[in-house]
């Protein structure tokens, strides 16, 4: 597929056939290009973080770092795809924007240390090692219904280069970060947390990866047919609905804001962005308020295939019980290994850069689902290992 380079993502086709069918149809799919790079953020010992009860500050850290980089990529007229991860994220970024990307990160990253006390581990591996070590790493573009379109990724690519930069001998120096600043215009976190749309139902953040990426298409594809047959198609699981949404104003939500983009507290700044979201109160009673509202629950990205399943879905707990099942045996056949997170809640980060139509909003399992999930997956991972 001949395209320039830094276009390759923005021009690859929209898939709107089911995930499961996509899945199977490896000539959707396309190889990144050679001169591409893996950028990773992670926040190192999540997991304490969040059991200690810091699970909104690991969201907006992993949140902001999605932010400075789509920034930079916009700037460029460069569609990248990312992959939230609740304590981090990846990316795939072209060659022509990356030293601003690493940049910006690395900023963020003593920003978010100074203020949170919280270090976001950020690396970059090129695409072009991914392949020279033998690994595969394939995209595709889907789009459930409406106009959220997600990057959808195959093969063990992306896990080799998670592997890399949380090595032990792992550094980067490629540039100096001096006289940098990010830009995280557009984060917002102004949403409290989320109950389920229907009473009585359970928020369930999940993750699966496949024990062989030969067979991992098959796999997942097996995985989301049991989803979508358990639970309903996507809008049928979706956790966000517009009745259960709590603005959120205070003070100390903004704070946290301000602090991971400049590292400090500046008052005017502060009153100017609590008096611009306190507008939103009005804002959100009228036909563009309940239209972007609307837009709000279609744009929230509750699915996210980066190599693994990672999906925050709503239902009841009869629905987990046969989900469980289902993901016991393909287990219990050496198939997938997954971990699975219950809450009473979801909640909500955003990244707004109009109110009319470019906005997106990532969604976690209160009380870190993700991160949570991922430290059971892990166990079971280390288990086989050991």
């Amino acid at each position: 597929m001949a395209v320039e380079t830094e276009k390759f993502y923005a021009n690859l086709p929209v898939n709107r056939l089911s995930l499961s069918k996509l899945m199977l149809n490896e000539r959707l799919f396309f190889n990144v290009p050679n001169d591409w790079f893996v950028i990773i953020t992670d926040i190192e010992q999540s997991t304490d973080a969040v059991h200690a009860g810091l699970h909104e500050n690991v969201n907006l850290v992993a949140t902001g770092s999605i932010v400075a980089l789509l920034n930079i990529a916009y700037k460029n007229d460069i569609v990248v795809p990312f992959f939230f991860g609740g304590d981090g994220a990846t990316f795939l970024v072209p060659p022509n924007i990356v030293n601003d990307a690493m940049k910006a990160l690395l900023i963020y990253k003593k920003n978010t240390l100074n203020a949170f006390s919280l270090s976001l581990r950020t690396g970059i591996v090129a695409v072009k090692e991914v392949y020279k070590q033998g690994h595969v790493l394939r995209i595709s573009k889907f789009a459930s219904s409406g106009n959220l379109v997600t990057p959808i990724v195959l093969g063990d690519g992306l896990d080799y280069a998670e592997k890399i930069i949380k090595g032990d001998d792992y550094l980067y120096s490629g540039v100096d970060p001096q006289d940098y600043e990010p830009d995280l215009s557009g984060m917002q976190c102004r949403w409290d947390k989320i109950e389920p749309p229907k009473t009585n139902n359970e928020i369930v953040t999940l993750i699966v990866v496949s024990r062989d990426h030969v067979h991992q298409a098959n796999c997942f594809a097996a995985v989301i047919s049991f989803i979508d047959k358990i639970y309903g198609m996507p809008e049928m699981r979706q956790p966000i609905s517009v009745s259960k949404l709590v603005f959120k104003t205070s003070f100390n939500n903004l704070g946290r804001e301000m602090k991971s983009q400049l590292g400090k507290i500046n008052i005017l700044k502060l009153l100017k962005t609590y008096l611009t979201n306190f507008y939103g109160y009005v804002f959100f009673r009228t036909e563009k308020g309940k239209k972007y509202l609307r837009r709000l629950v279609e744009m929230s990205d509750t699915l996210v295939v980066d190599g693994r399943i990672n999906t925050v879905i709503t239902g009841s707990e009869t629905q987990r019980s046969a989900l469980v099942k289902a993901l016991d045996k393909m287990e219990k056949n050496s198939e997938i290994l997954y971990g699975l997170h219950i809450s009473s809640a979801s909640v909500m980060s955003c990244y707004v850069r109009d109110l009319e139509d470019d906005h997106i909003h990532f969604i976690d399992g209160a009380e870190g689902g993700y991160t949570k999930a991922a430290a059971v997956l892990k166990k079971k991972i280390n288990s086989l290992i050991n």
